[in-house]
Protein backbone atom coordinates (compact mmCIF):
# COMPACT_ATOMS: atom_id res chain seq x y z
CA UNK A 1 0.00 0.00 0.00
CA UNK A 2 1.47 3.72 -0.83
CA UNK A 3 1.12 5.97 1.86
CA UNK A 4 0.08 9.01 -0.46
CA UNK A 5 -2.52 7.34 -1.40
CA UNK A 6 -3.84 5.88 1.79
CA UNK A 7 -3.74 9.26 3.65
CA UNK A 8 -7.19 10.56 1.80
CA UNK A 9 -8.85 7.67 2.74
CA UNK A 10 -7.85 8.35 6.48
CA UNK A 11 -8.54 11.59 6.82
CA UNK A 12 -11.58 11.31 5.23
CA UNK A 13 -12.64 8.57 7.84
CA UNK A 14 -11.17 10.50 11.06
CA UNK A 15 -13.29 13.67 9.35
CA UNK A 16 -16.17 11.35 10.30
CA UNK A 17 -15.88 11.49 14.21
CA UNK A 18 -16.84 14.94 14.34
CA UNK A 19 -20.27 14.64 12.85
CA UNK A 20 -23.22 14.33 15.77
CA UNK A 21 -26.40 12.55 15.53
CA UNK A 22 -28.17 14.80 18.06
CA UNK A 23 -31.89 15.74 18.22
CA UNK A 24 -33.20 11.93 18.56
CA UNK A 25 -36.47 11.99 20.05
CA UNK A 26 -39.17 10.49 22.04
CA UNK A 27 -42.79 11.05 22.54
CA UNK A 28 -44.19 13.71 24.72
CA UNK A 29 -42.12 16.71 24.22
CA UNK A 30 -42.58 18.63 20.84
CA UNK A 31 -40.57 21.20 19.58
CA UNK A 32 -40.15 22.27 15.70
CA UNK A 33 -42.58 19.22 14.86
CA UNK A 34 -40.83 16.95 16.14
CA UNK A 35 -40.28 15.62 19.78
CA UNK A 36 -37.08 16.19 22.04
CA UNK A 37 -35.57 12.88 23.83
CA UNK A 38 -33.80 13.12 27.02
CA UNK A 39 -31.12 10.72 27.22
CA UNK A 40 -29.65 9.68 29.90
CA UNK A 41 -26.35 8.25 30.71
CA UNK A 42 -22.70 7.82 31.94
CA UNK A 43 -19.88 8.18 29.90
CA UNK A 44 -18.91 4.91 30.55
CA UNK A 45 -22.19 3.34 29.67
CA UNK A 46 -22.00 4.98 26.24
CA UNK A 47 -18.41 3.71 25.59
CA UNK A 48 -19.14 0.45 26.47
CA UNK A 49 -22.07 0.29 24.43
CA UNK A 50 -20.62 1.79 21.27
CA UNK A 51 -17.59 -1.23 21.85
CA UNK A 52 -20.32 -3.57 22.37
CA UNK A 53 -21.72 -2.83 18.43
CA UNK A 54 -18.33 -2.81 17.16
CA UNK A 55 -17.31 -6.26 18.39
CA UNK A 56 -20.62 -7.01 17.20
CA UNK A 57 -19.71 -6.65 13.38
CA UNK A 58 -16.43 -7.43 14.10
CA UNK A 59 -16.40 -10.75 16.53
CA UNK A 60 -17.48 -13.15 13.20
CA UNK A 61 -15.38 -11.65 10.64
CA UNK A 62 -13.49 -13.80 7.97
CA UNK A 63 -10.50 -12.84 7.45
CA UNK A 64 -10.17 -12.18 11.10
CA UNK A 65 -9.07 -8.01 11.27
CA UNK A 66 -7.30 -6.11 13.93
CA UNK A 67 -8.81 -3.56 15.20
CA UNK A 68 -6.78 0.01 14.86
CA UNK A 69 -8.21 2.87 17.01
CA UNK A 70 -8.40 5.95 15.47
CA UNK A 71 -9.36 9.97 16.18
CA UNK A 72 -8.97 11.10 19.56
CA UNK A 73 -10.48 10.73 22.78
CA UNK A 74 -14.00 9.01 22.35
CA UNK A 75 -15.81 11.36 24.77
CA UNK A 76 -16.72 15.05 23.24
CA UNK A 77 -18.68 17.97 23.58
CA UNK A 78 -21.96 17.73 21.52
CA UNK A 79 -20.84 19.87 18.41
CA UNK A 80 -23.87 21.05 15.76
CA UNK A 81 -26.45 20.46 18.13
CA UNK A 82 -30.16 20.59 16.30
CA UNK A 83 -32.79 20.92 19.31
CA UNK A 84 -30.19 23.98 20.66
CA UNK A 85 -29.67 21.69 24.34
CA UNK A 86 -27.30 22.66 27.37
CA UNK A 87 -23.69 23.39 26.58
CA UNK A 88 -22.61 20.85 28.49
CA UNK A 89 -24.46 17.47 26.94
CA UNK A 90 -21.47 15.06 25.30
CA UNK A 91 -21.39 12.73 22.86
CA UNK A 92 -19.08 9.39 22.70
CA UNK A 93 -17.85 8.09 19.16
CA UNK A 94 -15.59 5.20 18.02
CA UNK A 95 -13.75 5.04 15.54
CA UNK A 96 -11.49 2.03 14.65
CA UNK A 97 -9.52 0.83 11.41
CA UNK A 98 -9.71 -2.99 10.11
CA UNK A 99 -6.58 -3.88 9.24
CA UNK A 100 -4.42 -7.46 8.47
CA UNK A 101 -6.49 -7.88 5.90
CA UNK A 102 -5.81 -8.18 2.21
CA UNK A 103 -7.14 -4.79 0.26
CA UNK A 104 -9.75 -6.24 -1.84
CA UNK A 105 -11.44 -7.53 1.01
CA UNK A 106 -12.73 -4.27 2.59
CA UNK A 107 -15.92 -4.68 0.54
CA UNK A 108 -16.34 -8.23 1.86
CA UNK A 109 -15.86 -6.69 5.76
CA UNK A 110 -18.12 -3.82 5.04
CA UNK A 111 -20.80 -6.46 4.08
CA UNK A 112 -20.11 -8.58 6.95
CA UNK A 113 -20.39 -5.95 9.52
CA UNK A 114 -24.06 -5.05 7.68
CA UNK A 115 -24.83 -8.58 7.77
CA UNK A 116 -24.38 -8.57 11.32
CA UNK A 117 -25.96 -5.33 12.56
CA UNK A 118 -29.24 -6.11 10.53
CA UNK A 119 -29.01 -10.10 12.85
CA UNK A 120 -29.05 -7.53 15.84
CA UNK A 121 -32.24 -6.34 14.83
CA UNK A 122 -30.61 -2.38 13.79
CA UNK A 123 -31.89 -0.67 10.78
CA UNK A 124 -30.76 1.00 8.05
CA UNK A 125 -30.22 5.16 7.91
CA UNK A 126 -29.79 5.80 4.06
CA UNK A 127 -31.58 2.52 2.60
CA UNK A 128 -30.21 -1.09 1.11
CA UNK A 129 -26.20 -0.54 -0.06
CA UNK A 130 -25.21 0.27 -3.69
CA UNK A 131 -22.90 -3.22 -3.82
CA UNK A 132 -22.34 -3.06 -7.10
CA UNK A 133 -20.29 -0.27 -6.00
CA UNK A 134 -16.33 -1.35 -5.04
CA UNK A 135 -16.48 0.60 -2.18
CA UNK A 136 -19.87 0.60 -0.62
CA UNK A 137 -20.90 2.75 2.54
CA UNK A 138 -23.18 0.83 5.41
CA UNK A 139 -25.14 3.22 7.92
CA UNK A 140 -27.39 2.35 10.37
CA UNK A 141 -28.57 2.73 13.48
CA UNK A 142 -29.68 0.85 16.91
CA UNK A 143 -32.79 0.62 18.43
CA UNK A 144 -34.06 1.62 20.86
CA UNK A 145 -31.03 3.65 22.04
CA UNK A 146 -30.51 5.16 18.97
CA UNK A 147 -26.84 4.94 18.44
CA UNK A 148 -25.62 6.04 14.81
CA UNK A 149 -23.07 3.36 12.58
CA UNK A 150 -20.99 3.81 9.82
CA UNK A 151 -19.21 0.79 7.99
CA UNK A 152 -17.12 2.49 5.74
CA UNK A 153 -14.56 2.17 2.46
CA UNK A 154 -11.86 4.11 1.87
CA UNK A 155 -10.32 4.02 -1.72
CA UNK A 156 -6.88 3.36 -1.34
CA UNK A 157 -5.66 1.79 -4.96
CA UNK A 158 -8.85 2.42 -7.14
CA UNK A 159 -7.38 0.75 -10.36
CA UNK A 160 -6.75 -2.71 -8.31
CA UNK A 161 -9.76 -2.76 -6.28
CA UNK A 162 -8.06 -2.18 -3.20
CA UNK A 163 -9.57 0.03 0.16
CA UNK A 164 -9.58 0.62 3.74
CA UNK A 165 -12.55 -0.62 5.91
CA UNK A 166 -13.81 1.05 8.79
CA UNK A 167 -16.16 0.74 11.45
CA UNK A 168 -17.38 4.21 13.86
CA UNK A 169 -20.07 4.45 16.65
CA UNK A 170 -21.44 7.47 17.63
CA UNK A 171 -23.65 7.76 20.54
CA UNK A 172 -26.33 10.13 21.13
CA UNK A 173 -26.25 13.25 22.78
CA UNK A 174 -26.51 13.12 26.66
CA UNK A 175 -25.95 14.56 29.90
CA UNK A 176 -24.06 13.08 32.47
CA UNK A 177 -25.25 11.97 35.66
CA UNK A 178 -23.36 14.97 37.43
CA UNK A 179 -25.17 17.84 35.03
CA UNK A 180 -28.23 17.25 36.45
CA UNK A 181 -29.88 20.35 35.26
CA UNK A 182 -29.96 22.32 31.99
CA UNK A 183 -29.50 25.14 33.64
CA UNK A 184 -26.08 23.98 34.62
CA UNK A 185 -23.72 26.29 34.21
CA UNK A 186 -20.35 25.50 32.07
CA UNK A 187 -17.23 23.98 33.06
CA UNK A 188 -14.81 26.65 32.55
CA UNK A 189 -12.58 23.84 31.49
CA UNK A 190 -15.01 23.40 28.45
CA UNK A 191 -15.71 26.85 27.56
CA UNK A 192 -13.19 29.79 27.23
CA UNK A 193 -13.60 33.62 27.25
CA UNK A 194 -13.09 34.39 23.64
CA UNK A 195 -11.15 37.23 22.41
CA UNK A 196 -12.29 39.54 19.66
CA UNK A 197 -9.23 39.87 17.73
CA UNK A 198 -8.46 36.19 18.24
CA UNK A 199 -7.32 34.58 14.82
CA UNK A 200 -9.26 31.22 14.98
CA UNK A 201 -12.47 33.24 16.04
CA UNK A 202 -11.63 35.75 13.21
CA UNK A 203 -11.71 32.35 11.01
CA UNK A 204 -14.30 30.57 12.32
CA UNK A 205 -16.57 33.80 11.78
CA UNK A 206 -14.97 33.86 7.93
CA UNK A 207 -16.12 30.68 7.34
CA UNK A 208 -19.25 31.49 8.45
CA UNK A 209 -19.51 34.31 6.23
CA UNK A 210 -18.82 32.15 3.07
CA UNK A 211 -21.15 29.34 3.84
CA UNK A 212 -23.78 32.13 4.40
CA UNK A 213 -23.16 33.46 1.12
CA UNK A 214 -23.11 29.92 -0.59
CA UNK A 215 -26.52 29.45 0.99
CA UNK A 216 -28.55 32.22 -0.27
CA UNK A 217 -31.08 32.61 2.31
CA UNK A 218 -31.64 34.76 5.13
CA UNK A 219 -30.13 33.79 8.61
CA UNK A 220 -32.76 33.54 11.67
CA UNK A 221 -31.93 35.25 15.12
CA UNK A 222 -29.48 33.90 17.53
CA UNK A 223 -31.02 31.08 19.28
CA UNK A 224 -30.44 29.67 22.63
CA UNK A 225 -27.20 27.14 22.38
CA UNK A 226 -25.95 29.16 19.42
CA UNK A 227 -23.15 31.91 18.56
CA UNK A 228 -19.10 31.64 19.42
CA UNK A 229 -17.60 29.47 22.34
CA UNK A 230 -14.36 27.79 22.88
CA UNK A 231 -14.34 23.99 23.62
CA UNK A 232 -11.55 22.04 25.34
CA UNK A 233 -10.83 18.33 24.93
CA UNK A 234 -7.78 15.93 24.68
CA UNK A 235 -7.19 16.97 21.29
CA UNK A 236 -7.05 21.00 22.25
CA UNK A 237 -9.03 23.98 21.83
CA UNK A 238 -11.44 24.72 19.04
CA UNK A 239 -13.38 28.05 18.30
CA UNK A 240 -17.14 26.79 17.57
CA UNK A 241 -19.38 29.44 15.64
CA UNK A 242 -23.04 27.64 15.60
CA UNK A 243 -25.73 29.62 13.50
CA UNK A 244 -29.12 28.64 11.83
CA UNK A 245 -31.16 30.20 8.68
CA UNK A 246 -34.45 31.06 8.81
CA UNK A 247 -37.27 27.86 8.01
CA UNK A 248 -37.20 27.10 4.84
CA UNK A 249 -39.59 24.56 2.70
CA UNK A 250 -38.21 21.16 1.98
CA UNK A 251 -37.14 21.57 -1.80
CA UNK A 252 -35.64 24.85 -0.52
CA UNK A 253 -33.62 23.17 1.97
CA UNK A 254 -32.35 20.64 -0.22
CA UNK A 255 -31.63 23.36 -3.28
CA UNK A 256 -29.64 25.49 -0.46
CA UNK A 257 -27.46 22.48 1.13
CA UNK A 258 -26.21 21.09 -2.64
CA UNK A 259 -24.76 25.32 -3.01
CA UNK A 260 -23.01 24.93 0.35
CA UNK A 261 -21.47 21.67 -1.28
CA UNK A 262 -20.82 22.68 -4.45
CA UNK A 263 -19.23 25.57 -2.51
CA UNK A 264 -16.87 24.06 -0.54
CA UNK A 265 -15.82 21.51 -3.19
CA UNK A 266 -15.03 24.82 -5.29
CA UNK A 267 -12.71 25.84 -2.66
CA UNK A 268 -10.52 22.48 -2.18
CA UNK A 269 -12.30 20.90 1.21
CA UNK A 270 -12.77 17.68 1.16
CA UNK A 271 -16.42 17.01 1.80
CA UNK A 272 -18.92 13.85 2.21
CA UNK A 273 -22.56 13.45 3.23
CA UNK A 274 -23.74 11.58 6.46
CA UNK A 275 -27.26 10.58 6.94
CA UNK A 276 -29.19 12.48 9.62
CA UNK A 277 -32.64 11.64 12.00
CA UNK A 278 -34.40 13.54 9.16
CA UNK A 279 -33.55 12.01 6.22
CA UNK A 280 -31.85 14.83 4.33
CA UNK A 281 -28.16 13.98 4.26
CA UNK A 282 -26.13 16.79 6.24
CA UNK A 283 -22.97 18.66 4.42
CA UNK A 284 -19.90 17.99 6.17
CA UNK A 285 -16.42 19.42 4.98
CA UNK A 286 -12.68 19.69 6.40
CA UNK A 287 -10.32 22.23 5.11
CA UNK A 288 -7.44 20.23 4.04
CA UNK A 289 -4.56 22.91 5.80
CA UNK A 290 -6.51 24.36 8.66
CA UNK A 291 -8.50 21.30 10.29
CA UNK A 292 -11.50 23.23 10.40
CA UNK A 293 -14.70 21.06 10.01
CA UNK A 294 -17.78 22.70 8.68
CA UNK A 295 -21.21 21.38 9.13
CA UNK A 296 -24.83 22.32 7.04
CA UNK A 297 -27.51 19.87 8.03
CA UNK A 298 -31.27 20.53 7.69
CA UNK A 299 -32.72 20.91 11.06
CA UNK A 300 -36.41 19.49 13.01
CA UNK A 301 -37.65 23.14 12.68
CA UNK A 302 -37.45 23.07 8.76
CA UNK A 303 -34.36 26.07 8.86
CA UNK A 304 -30.41 24.99 7.89
CA UNK A 305 -28.32 24.97 10.94
CA UNK A 306 -24.42 25.49 9.98
CA UNK A 307 -21.42 24.54 12.35
CA UNK A 308 -18.05 25.65 11.94
CA UNK A 309 -15.40 24.30 14.34
CA UNK A 310 -11.67 25.50 13.79
CA UNK A 311 -8.61 24.52 15.88
CA UNK A 312 -7.39 27.40 18.06
CA UNK A 313 -3.71 27.20 16.93
CA UNK A 314 -4.81 26.77 13.22
CA UNK A 315 -2.86 29.09 10.12
CA UNK A 316 -2.81 32.60 10.80
CA UNK A 317 -2.94 33.43 7.52
CA UNK A 318 -5.93 31.62 7.16
CA UNK A 319 -7.93 34.89 9.60
CA UNK A 320 -10.07 37.22 7.82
Amino acid sequence: MKLRKAIPAVALLVMTTLVTACGAQEEGQETGGRASKQVTMNEQQAIDRAEDIIHQAVDSMSPKPTLERMGAAPVGSCIARDDHGPDDRVQVTLVYKLTGVPGPEAQNLVRQARDAWLKQGYRYNSGEVDWSSPFPAVYMRTEPDDFWMDALTGVVDRAKGEGLASLKVTSPCFLPPEKSSASTAADPAALETLQADDPATHRALGHSSRIYDALRVRSAPTQPGEGLSTVRDESGISVHHTWSTEPLPEDERVRALARAQAYFQSAGWSVRHVPTHGGTPAVVARHPEEGTIAQAAASATGAVRVAVTTPLNGPASAAV
